[in-house]
């Protein structure tokens, strides 16, 4: 963990479906108030990302070129992770749920770095709007957290770099 760091820039290559399947079932292993496991993970890969892109910029309103510019940004990726809160209960408040969804996401972004391979994770304002939802084909209690993407680490990535420590004092404290 002291040396994850998040690669914007990935490569063309990706895990295979097989190891998404192993990385999202141990990523489900976290603390869980009632064990609702009140989240899903959407694989987009392919073509399927334009339908990514073409959300984000029905969501703007944005068409013809403008449009391709968020297909692009969709393509940063040979696969993305869409990180899904599914919420159900009526007992467990709402932003509980949607912290279990946030730790299995973090969960998922450090198996990932940790086998290898390059993941950075994108959020904002888009991921509750209307057109995004439906490209996402969400249920109505459902709500998208946000998108890892996942790819291959490019050579310059590989090497280790210093990171600035977290400076613990400003973060912990005791009663």
């Amino acid at each position: 963990m002291l040396v994850r760091r998040s690669s914007s820039k990935v490569t063309d290559v990706s895990p295979t479906h097989a190891e998404i399947v192993s990385v999202v079932e141990a990523a489900g292993q976290l603390a869980d108030h009632s064990g609702l496991r009140p989240w899903r993970v959407i694989e987009i890969r392919g073509d399927a990302r334009d339908r990514v892109g073409d959300g984000f910029a029905k969501a703007e309103g944005k068409k013809g070129k403008d449009a391709e510019k968020h297909r692009q940004k969709a393509r940063r990726a040979p696969l993305i992770l869409a990180i899904v809160a599914s919420l159900g209960s009526k007992k467990v408040p709402r932003w509980e749920q949607e912290a279990v969804a946030s730790g299995v996401a973090h969960n998922i972004s450090l198996l990932l770095d940790e086998a290898g391979w390059g993941v950075f994770w994108r959020t904002g304002s888009l991921t509750r709007t209307k057109a995004v939802r439906k490209a996402h084909r969400l249920e109505a209690n459902e709500e998208l957290l946000g998108w890892l993407y996942v790819g291959g680490l490019p050579e310059r990535a590989r090497k280790p770099r210093a990171r600035s420590r977290v400076k613990v004092e400003q973060h912990l404290s005791s009663l």
